[in-house]
C-alpha cells in the first residue's frame, strides 16, 4: 500500500542530500560510518550489502514496485531494469533478515500486478509497453512511458524479466500471495513476442519506438551483456526466439577473443558485460559450443576479464591519479561531463558524461572515472582482488564516496576543472569529481553478487527456474549442474 508519510520522508531526505546536509543519514539498523576501524572483510560486505539493499527497498514506489533509474536527482524516472534488480535484491533481504518473506512477497506481488496489467499498445503516449516488451523508462507514479525519447527496450525488459523469474522460482509456497506471483509472472513472460524483434536472422534488435519503429535500432551481436536476454528469449514457453538465435549471436565472438593484459579470454571493455548475465546464471562448469572449443566456461572467462582490468589499472597507461591494484573498475557510469580541462598534474584531458567505460582488447575507453560497481560486482569471480579494493575504497575515499546507500555511482580523483558546468555530481576541492547519484542498474549487481559469493542464493534459486533451463539447453549448453 502506498504510504504518503514515507514518500514525504524520502523527499525530505532527497532535499537534504542535494544540500549536502544529510549525506550519511542511515536506514534503520545500520551502524554509523566508521572510516578508521573498518572491521573484517565480512563486516565490510555486510554493511555494503545492507546499505545497497536499502536503496531498492526505500526508493521504490510500493504501490507499483517501480524503482528510480537514479536517485536522488531524478526520482520520477523509473527504470524497468532497476526494478528487475530490485526484485532480486528483495530475496537477498529475506535471506539476510533485512525484511520478512511476507513483506518481500507483498512488494513483489505489487510489482507483478503492475506489469501484468500495465497498458500495452503502439500508441506513443499512455502506454507502458508493446508486444509484451516494456519501455526502458516509465513514470514512477503513472507507470506510462516516461517521455517521447524513451525506447521500447529488449535488454531492459530482459533484466526486468530476470528479476520476475527469480522471484517466481523463490516464492514457491502454496499460499494466495505466492501463487498469484507465480501466475502473474507466467502471464508477463508468455505475452512477450520475441520473434517480433528478430529482423535479421536470429539476432534480437535493441529496441523500437512509436515514432520510427525499428529504424534507429541495431541488433545485439557478439559478446556483451545480452547473453541472459537471449537465453530468456529461447526459453519462452509461448513465443520463443528462433532456434538460430544463440548461434547467430555468438558467431561474431571472434572479434574480441584474444590475449589482453596476459589473460586469454573473450573480451569486452566494460566489466558489466562480464557480470550482468552472471547475476542470475551459475556458468561454472556448463559450456556452449564456443566455450567447449576454447576449453573454459563463461565464469572463468569473466574471472580473466576481471584480472585483466585490474592489470590495466596497475599498468595505468594514461597516467590517471589513483588507478592501481586496489583502485580499479571501469563500466558504464556517470562522469563529470563532456569537458576538456586539467587533471591533477595540470595536463589537459577530455572527460565524459554518462557512457560505457572499459579496458579490453578492443574499444578501451578511460577518462579516469572509477565506478565502484565494476570491481565490487566481480566479487564471485576474483574475491582475492575485489576484497582489497573494497577496503581501499572505504579507507581512502569513504568519507566522500560511501554514503547512505553504499557507494555513489562514480568518482574521478584526476578531475581538476573546478569551474566546469558538470552534467552530474559535484566538484570536491582537493578530491576531484564525485557523483551525487546512485544508479539502480549499478547498485543491483552489488547486492546479488555479494549473495552469490556468500551462499549462491540467486544462482541456486534460478536453477529451479524451468525457463532458464529451457533457454540454456536450446542454446546448446551442457555439462556441470545441467547434467
Amino acid at each position: 500500500m502506498h504510504d504518503p508519510n514515507r514518500r514525504r520522508l524520502l523527499s525530505a531526505f532527497a532535499a537534504a542530500i542535494a544540500t549536502g546536509s544529510c549525506v550519511n543519514a542511515l536506514p534503520v539498523g545500520i551502524a554509523p560510518l566508521v572510516t578508521k576501524e573498518l572491521g573484517t572483510d565480512t563486516e565490510l560486505l555486510t554493511d555494503l550489502e545492507r546499505r545497497t539493499f536499502s536503496f531498492f527497498w526505500e526508493t521504490a514506489n510500493p504501490a507499483n514496485g517501480l524503482v528510480p533509474d537514479r536517485y536522488p536527482n531524478r526520482p520520477r524516472m523509473a527504470s524497468i531494469a532497476a526494478t528487475g534488480f530490485a526484485l532480486t535484491a528483495y530475496l537477498v533481504g529475506v535471506d539476510q533478515g533485512y525484511i520478512s518473506r511476507a513483506d518481500a512477497a507483498v512488494r513483489t506481488l505489487a510489482t507483478a500486478r503492475f506489469f501484468a496489467t500495465a497498458p500495452q499498445g503502439p500508441e506513443a503516449n499512455g502506454k507502458a509497453g508493446h508486444q509484451g516488451f516494456f519501455y526502458h523508462f516509465l513514470d514512477m507514479q503513472t507507470g506510462h512511458r516516461y517521455d517521447r525519447g524513451v525506447e521500447l527496450s529488449t535488454i531492459d525488459t530482459g533484466w526486468l524479466l530476470a528479476g520476475l523469474l527469480c522471484a517466481q522460482a523463490y516464492f514457491d509456497r502454496d499460499d494466495a500471495t505466492e501463487r498469484e506471483i507465480r501466475q502473474l509472472v507466467d502471464t508477463i513472460y508468455g505475452r512477450i513476442n520475441w520473434p517480433w524483434v528478430q529482423l535479421r536472422g536470429g539476432l534480437i534488435g535493441m529496441g523500437w519506438n512509436p515514432e520510427g519503429g525499428f529504424r534507429n535500432f541495431i541488433d545485439y551481436k557478439g559478446f556483451d551483456e545480452a547473453m541472459f536476454m537471449y537465453l530468456l528469449a529461447l526459453g519462452s514457453p509461448t513465443q520463443p526466439a528462433s532456434a538460430n538465435a544463440w548461434s547467430d549471436y555468438t558467431r561474431t565472438y571472434v572479434r574480441t577473443w584474444g590475449n589482453y593484459m596476459g589473460h586469454e579470454h573473450l573480451g569486452g571493455a566494460p566489466l558489466f558485460w562480464h557480470q550482468y548475465s552472471h547475476v542470475w546464471v551459475d556458468f561454472r562448469g556448463i559450456r556452449d559450443s564456443f566455450m567447449r572449443e576454447k576449453g573454459l566456461d563463461y565464469f572463468e572467462n569473466s574471472r580473466r576479464a576481471t584480472l585483466a582490468q585490474q592489470a590495466y589499472a596497475i599498468q595505468n597507461p594514461q597516467g590517471w591519479k589513483d588507478h592501481s591494484a586496489e583502485v580499479w573498475g571501469l563500466a558504464a557510469c556517470d562522469g563529470p561531463g563532456m569537458i576538456a580541462g586539467p587533471d591533477h598534474n595540470g595536463h589537459r584531458r577530455q572527460y565524459w558524461d554518462y557512457r560505457a567505460r572499459g579496458a579490453g582488447l578492443r574499444d578501451t575507453a578511460d577518462d579516469g572515472t572509477i565506478a565502484p560497481t565494476a570491481a565490487l560486482s566481480s566479487l564471485p569471480f576474483a574475491p582475492e582482488i575485489v576484497l582489497p579494493t573494497l577496503r581501499a575504497l572505504r579507507e581512502r575515499f569513504g568519507e566522500v564516496i560511501y554514503q547512505r546507500y553504499g557507494f555513489i555511482d562514480a568518482f574521478n580523483t584526476s578531475f581538476r576543472v573546478a569551474d566546469a558546468k558538470l552534467s552530474d555530481g559535484k566538484y570536491e576541492p582537493g578530491f576531484g569529481w564525485v557523483d551525487t547519484d546512485y544508479i539502480g542498474i549499478d547498485q543491483g549487481p552489488i547486492v546479488a553478487m555479494i549473495a552469490n559469493h556468500r551462499n549462491g542464493l540467486v544462482w541456486q534459486t534460478m536453477k529451479r527456474q524451468p525457463a532458464l533451463l529451457r533457454g540454456l539447453k536450446r542454446a546448446g549448453f551442457s555439462g556441470g549442474w545441467l547434467g
